[in-house]
């Protein structure tokens, strides 16, 4: 039952390249001159590590790819970094976080490490950053590219819940509810799903939060030799790189958040958005083809009552159910390079046939073809209900699905009820009501909104931007569509970011970029 917050590379990387990456190399080894423990850096706020995480040295090796994940060829390393379980008891128990880098191309003065995080929450950097490294060339010539499997991702102590035959099962599940029998099975999914969680993470449920992955990432600039966290942050790393710099506002160096995260709101409040974004991006789509968004709409709510009603055949064994159906249509809507499929996936199953739209339904859901899934949406899952205190009712959920429709016909009841089902009688508790991402004291940081964003909406931008602080948060705008600004199309875009990010340049607030 994915979410439709994701990572901002998340369709381009389902659609156009398989995934790369897997399990650290070499581990990491302790500093071989004894020490005492050492303290947190002026700023941080948390306590002190003990030498032997924050002098552990990183052995750096050939990655290891799996069955799913083909190791990287080229001049990738990885490696894994000790980190606290409980930040609380730092000298307890420790869990591995798996990184990768690239080293530096050397085509310039090297200014050091550059981490990536693509979103999610619950994307694997380490399976991402191989992928479109090339569009980070320009970068590389004077920073090292690192990225990181998150806690609780991936091949970071990676949580699954279920396995693929109860993923492809669940598929089944109405996840808009029209009737009391429909409502029930929903939430059971749901408490089963949370019931596989704390069966497969135990203990670990309870610390895989961003306020911890934001300290892990202290923890990696240590070790990794930098006097300062350069970072570039994509979707959900816009919250992490807020939280980051709230929380380490004197080590933060140079930071950039594209498709910016609203910090401002809860669980509801980003769902609202959502459901305004994908409307937005779903009329300039339908303009874009000559149509009119309301009528454009309208149709589209028509084809998906007729499917909730009779499921389309397709090539496969499968089916596709109105879920499925809004989870194709919505995994187009992340760029406008798959506009074109859209089109032809929604021909294809107002004549019938629903392979196209189940297609992009599963390169969202990341299943392959034999059937095997991705457990992004595990860790996603696990890291949003354990960061956020919102638990609305299915009460209350049904109670506002009335506003959620008019915001969006087509994404409006998904997202609605979504507010409930995603937490429903999670196993651990929320620990916030949003995040917080105030930095006084911070450099300043570059916040990049995109006014056709659907996932992370452009109002976001601001409001990060505002939340940081005065003379922190330095706003950046591009007119464009799609999820994330840089990389785009833009050389706007692209140089001031690059500029910012090689010279230091700070452009001015509110920069627009056509």
């Amino acid at each position: 039952m994915p979410r439709f917050v994701r990572s901002a590379a998340l369709a381009a990387a389902a659609l156009l390249v398989a995934g790369c990456g897997g399990a650290g190399g070499g581990g990491a080894t302790e500093d071989s001159k004894p020490s005492t423990a050492a303290s947190s850096p002026a700023g941080s706020k948390g306590p002190d590590l003990p030498a032997s995480l924050t002098s552990q040295k990183l052995d750096w090796g050939r990655c290891r790819g799996t069955a799913d994940a083909p190791a990287p060829g080229g001049d990738w390393q990885c490696a894994t970094l000790r980190v606290p379980l409980d930040y609380a008891k730092p000298d307890g128990e420790t869990i591995d976080i798996a990184l990768i880098r690239a080293r530096s191309t050397g085509e310039g003065k090297r200014i050091g490490s550059l981490l990536f995080n693509f979103g999610g929450p619950g994307g694997s950097g380490v399976g991402m950053l191989p992928s479109f490294a090339d569009q980070y060339g320009t970068l590389r010539e004077r920073y090292d590219l690192v990225s990181f499997d998150p806690r609780g991702v991936a091949a970071s102590e990676g949580v699954r819940c279920r396995s693929d035959k109860e993923i492809q099962a669940a598929e089944s599940v109405d996840l808009t509810p029209d009737s009391a029998a429909e409502e029930k099975a929903y939430f059971k999914d749901a408490d089963d799903f949370g019931d596989g969680c704390e069966r497969d993470a135990g203990k670990l449920l309870a610390h895989v939060s961003t306020e911890e992955a934001a300290r892990d990432m202290d923890l990696m600039r240590q070790v990794l030799g930098d006097d300062k966290l350069h970072y570039f942050g994509i979707s959900y790393g816009t919250e992490l790189g807020g939280v980051y710099a709230h929380l380490f506002p004197k080590n933060t160096g140079r930071l950039v958040l594209d498709a910016v995260v609203d910090p401002s709101v809860g669980a509801v409040g980003h769902a609202e958005n959502q459901t305004r974004g994908f409307q937005r991006a779903l009329d300039n789509y339908l303009r874009s083809t000559g149509q009119d968004p309301k009528r454009g709409t309208q149709r589209i709510v028509d084809l998906l009552e007729r499917i909730d009603a009779k499921p389309l055949p397709t090539s496969t064994d499968r089916e596709l159910n109105q879920s499925l159906a809004t989870i194709g249509i919505t995994v187009t809507l992340y760029s406008r390079s798959y506009w074109p499929a859209l089109t032809s996936a929604l021909k294809a199953a107002e004549a019938g046939d629903g392979t196209e739209l189940l297609a992009l339904a599963d390169t969202y859901n990341e299943r392959d073809p034999s059937g095997n899934y991705s457990t992004q949406s595990h860790s996603q899952r696990a890291i949003s209900c354990l960061d956020s205190k919102d638990r609305p009712t299915p009460e209350e959920a049904e109670q506002r699905l009335a506003e959620f429709r008019k915001i969006s016909p087509v994404f409006g009841e998904f997202l609605g009820w979504d507010t409930a089902g995603w937490c429903h009688d999670w196993p651990v508790p929320g620990l916030h009501d949003d995040p917080e991402v105030s930095a006084p004291g911070s450099a300043p940081i570059l916040v990049v909104g995109n006014t056709g964003d659907p996932a992370t909406p452009y109002e976001g931008a601001r409001k990060m931007a505002d939340e940081l602080g005065d003379g922190v948060g330095v706003e950046l705008t591009w007119k464009g569509e799609g999820h994330g600004a840089y990389g785009s199309g833009s050389d706007c875009v692209d140089t001031t970011v690059n500029d910012y990010l090689l010279d230091g340049t700070v452009p001015k607030d509110g920069k627009v970029c056509s």
